[in-house]
């Protein structure tokens, strides 16, 4: 896809973060920009910014682990500007820290629900509606560098972004072989400065969890600490969105954004391919 004017975006975790920043180039390429959030005032202040600048805007607060409201934003933006040309599943949360063990029930079902069963949702109502279209269009599915390496005290967040990798490459395939006008990349940031650790603002409240089931340790704690300090000092949402945008165009699948991730990404495969126990640093 390398012709944005006019065409209709779809962008879920838009209000914020790289979701924001995508929207915002979005607008600048000429889009009509369907915003899609959980927050409903940030969502409505950033909506408003973008029509005073001149974008056609359809804001729509939803929660993306639910079916019924995917289904709900798909209507929503056919039934306002009459199709859709570019969805990014994006909306994620960073989940719960501790040992994979220590994780409670309602940490995998509020971090599967956001970060998997959107994307699977997202696919499922939005791929058929763009098929139909029989035109160019696009879909992003926003992965993470978790998606590709492992490492200890994220657990969840880990298995659930190696969930949209895989998704997303199963997707690209069955779209290569139904010779469709649809394209697909899966973006793999690491560090980015986003909300990403305050995620619990938007826990469920029949999802959180009693304050005697929580546990931590010193160790994952210290690695907690250390990812909050790379997330402080990350690439900006908007260069992640200046990125995004070039492999579109380009319809380049893997988006690996950061240059060091490359070497993680390798030093896993390699300790596949070798069948040695995995080497990987953290950092």
């Amino acid at each position: 896809m390398k012709d944005f004017i006019g065409k209709v975006a779809v962008v879920t975790g838009g209000a914020s973060g790289i979701g924001r920043a995508l929207a915002e180039r979005c607008a600048r390429e000429g889009m009509k920009v369907v915003l899609a959030d959980i927050e409903q005032a940030p969502l409505e202040k950033f909506a408003a910014e973008l029509k005073e600048g001149g974008t056609e805007v359809l804001a729509v607060c939803i929660d993306v682990s639910k079916a019924e409201e995917i289904e709900k934003l798909a209507k929503q933006t056919v039934d306002t500007f009459g199709g859709v040309h570019l969805v990014f599943n994006n909306a994620g949360v960073g989940g719960p820290n501790g040992y994979i063990w220590e994780n409670t029930l309602a940490d995998w079902e509020w971090v599967m629900g956001v970060n998997v069963w959107s994307v699977i949702n997202g696919i499922r109502v939005f791929v058929p509606i763009m098929l139909a279209q029989d035109t160019e269009a696009y879909m992003v599915n926003t992965a993470s560098l978790a998606g590709l390496i492992s490492y200890p005290g994220s657990s969840i967040y880990q298995v659930s972004k190696h969930a949209v990798v895989s998704m997303t490459e199963a997707l690209y395939y069955e779209l290569k072989l139904k010779k469709a006008k649809v394209g697909v990349s899966v973006l793999c940031p690491a560090w980015v400065k986003t909300k990403i650790f305050e995620s619990d603002r938007n826990r469920p409240v029949e999802l959180q969890n009693d304050a005697s089931t929580v546990v931590g340790s010193s160790e994952t704690d210290a690695i907690l600490d250390t990812f909050r300090q790379a997330v402080q000092r990350g690439k900006s949402p908007e260069w992640i969105a200046d990125q995004v945008f070039e492999a579109i165009q380009a319809e380049q699948f893997y988006i690996v954004t950061h240059s060091r991730s490359k070497e993680q990404i390798e030093t896993r495969m390699q300790d596949v391919l070798l069948q040695r126990n995995p080497s990987n640093q953290i950092m």
